[in-house]
């Protein structure tokens, strides 16, 4: 019964770990990528040279998004559909940051606005958005931290202030 029930949620429990960390590579290397992607394209670079470019450099941070982005190329070549090979990124990632890019490049496929525009504004957003994540973790330090000073560092701290009191009164008496 055990083996039968680890067999049955482990690949899902696998399955899940792997798609987090997935995640969290193509995010945490997401708000450079598209600062790249904004550079190349305010070069004049087409969006699909843009995006093979940010991937060649980006492989380094994040083999993930450079996969995803080769993948996204590779679609916008072949679909006659340029929408359909975006949203396919975001689904793909599954990632609001990247979704929120997708339907912006879409609007300005559309409209014809300016891509460098929208790039610029939504890379600014997600340092943003890294840098809130960065603020939580560090304010969200301390109460963590409460105990193992308790435990760890205030016994030797009071040792160290007692110890050659304790040793002055034991030699008195």
């Amino acid at each position: 019964i055990v083996g039968g029930y680890i067999g049955f949620y482990l690949p899902n429990i696998y399955v899940s770990n792997k798609v987090t960390k997935r995640q969290q590579s193509i995010k945490r290397a997401w708000p450079d990528a598209l600062d790249l992607m904004l550079i190349c394209v305010e070069s004049g670079i087409s969006l699909e040279a843009a995006m093979r470019r940010v991937a060649d450099e980006i492989a380094e941070q994040s083999a993930e998004l450079a996969e995803e982005m080769v993948l996204t190329t590779a679609e916008l070549s072949f679909l006659p559909d340029r929408r359909q090979a975006l949203e396919n990124l975001g689904i793909r990632t599954q990632l609001d940051g990247v979704k929120n890019v997708v339907q912006a490049l879409i609007q300005a496929d559309r409209y014809g606005t300016p891509v460098a525009q929208a790039l610029r504004v939504l890379a600014k957003e997600g340092r943003d958005e890294r840098m809130n994540e960065a603020e939580k973790k560090a304010a969200a330090l301390p109460p963590k931290l409460t105990v193992p000073m308790i435990l760890f560092f205030l016994p030797v701290l009071v040792a160290v202030i007692l110890g050659p009191a304790g040793i002055q009164v034991s030699d008195r008496f």
